[in-house]
């Protein structure tokens, strides 16, 4: 029986797309193809390559119509955000192609007198970038044309879920006139994939999904000395000082909890409120999340869309039902949200207050619509709670002191600070985290290292 990968749509239930499974000789071939197109396109100049993947760029967003609604129907974002996502491609492809040339450039050590010493920085090879369906777009550009500006080739292993976001890269590869074989999408299932990486058919892998998914990466690349990168769970905490501005921080960590239907790897899960705000700060979330509307993500007036499964909206409403069982209180009235229906991917929003940390919902990543909120007394309180964590992905802080902020950060297990914003990816930052929730770094000038190898030269000039 021939294996074949399916999306099947949070939207209405039906397989909304299905391919065959790349079979063994399209993938020997493929394989092949790359380390061909790699070896000249390495020889290439940095300007000339840059030229290509802006092209690539252009391609991608000429799309635009097309692709906002079939990442609705694919994995249920509501098409009034859609074109969000080609906006954030398009910032961490061009700014990863504009500091390319600087960030590629060799080192050059203290002069020695009778030598000519360098650091050059050369492409790995082929790297091999397994993405996920939240944000397909967002996280395989993340890697996908920095690899490709580092002189690399990319095989591109998509989510099931978003099945043509991999077909709409190659497509844009190929508009761009990108050489043959360079840049490759291949429908591959689980076990093709594992034997890629354990016959070190690829020289990276880069990999964005959940914890037991890196743990099978690892499993895979066991001593074949590739690198691996992985981007995996996370359960993002939010703190609320006393002197934060208080609407601000409302109307923002609203928006971090609740956009694309919490599943964000840096969504806001768990939020800390200093005592002497926290009542008002929970009525004024209350309030905002009550103007949700949850629906069909095709409707223009939707601004919150199904989860990805039935399955995921069960897990978290069974977060909810657990920790209310140990004495917590959920603040919203399901009955707010018409379309929210158990059995369903759709999950209306929900805020759990008198919670601690005895309970799933405040410790394991949860990636749905709901926070669990509680008061601190101060500042060591609360990041003790943030740090108490499998995960450290990112962590914001909502304080008028840039001061305080910075000597808290400094306190917090986690891969990027913010202070008075949330659910943001800055690509002239690393993109990293600690803990469980992976190694490895993308974008900023730190996110090449990870895509070339260090080749020292050392040239003696005189005798």
């Amino acid at each position: 029986m021939t294996d074949v990968v399916r999306c099947v749509s949070p939207v209405d239930g039906r397989i909304y797309a299905e391919r065959e499974v790349a079979g063994d000789a399209a993938i020997t071939a493929a394989l092949s193809a790359a380390r061909d197109a790699q070896r000249d396109w390495r020889r290439l100049d940095i300007a000339r390559r840059a030229r290509f993947c802006s092209a690539f760029v252009d391609a991608m967003l000429a799309m635009r119509d097309e692709i906002v609604p079939e990442l609705a129907w694919q994995m249920g974002r509501p098409i009034r955000y859609g074109a969000g996502e080609l906006r954030g491609f398009e910032e961490r492809a061009r700014h990863m192609i504009e500091i390319a040339a600087s960030a590629l450039a060799p080192l050059q050590p203290e002069p020695k007198v009778k030598f000519e010493r360098w650091i050059a920085r050369e492409p790995l090879g082929v790297v091999m970038v397994v993405a996920p369906w939240n944000y397909p777009y967002l996280t395989a550009v993340n890697t996908v044309v920095p690899a490709l500006m580092a002189g690399n080739a990319v095989i591109l292993k998509h989510a099931a879920q978003t099945l043509l976001v991999g077909e709409r890269f190659q497509k844009a590869a190929e508009v761009a006139g990108l050489p043959a074989g360079l840049f490759q999408n291949l429908a591959l299932n689980h076990a093709q994939t594992a034997r890629i990486i354990a016959g070190r058919k690829v020289d990276q892998v880069n990999f964005t999904g959940s914890v037991a998914g890196g743990k099978a990466m690892e499993a895979a690349s066991s001593g074949t000395f590739i690198g691996l990168g992985l981007e995996l769970g996370g359960k993002d905490p939010a703190y609320v000082r006393a002197d934060a501005d208080l609407a601000l921080a409302v109307e923002n960590l609203v928006d971090g909890a609740f956009f694309n239907s919490g599943q964000s790897c840096c969504g806001i899960e768990r939020i800390y409120v200093h005592r002497d705000l926290y009542p008002e700060f929970v009525d004024g979330f209350v309030a905002l999340t009550k103007t949700y509307l949850l629906g069909d993500p095709l409707d223009e007036t939707t601004t919150l869309g199904p989860m990805v499964k039935a399955e995921a909206a069960e897990f978290a409403r069974g977060q909810v039902i657990e920790a209310v069982r140990g004495g917590a209180k959920a603040l919203i009235d399901s009955g707010l949200f018409p379309r929210d229906r158990i059995g369903t991917p759709y999950m209306a929003p929900q805020i759990v207050v008198d919670v601690n940390h005895q309970m799933g919902l405040m410790r394991d990543e949860s990636f749905a619509p709901t926070v669990g909120i509680m008061a601190v007394a101060d500042d060591d309180e609360a990041v003790a709670l943030m740090n108490d964590s499998p995960y450290g992905l990112t962590a914001s802080l909502w304080t008028q002191d840039q001061e305080a902020a910075a000597r808290l950060g400094a306190e917090l297990e986690t891969g990027t600070v913010f202070m008075n914003r949330c659910d943001y990816l800055d690509p002239a930052l690393a993109w990293t985290g600690v803990k469980d929730t992976g190694r490895g770094a993308t974008l900023s000038r730190i996110g090449y290292e990870t895509l070339t190898r260090p080749k020292s030269f050392h040239l003696r000039t005189a005798f």
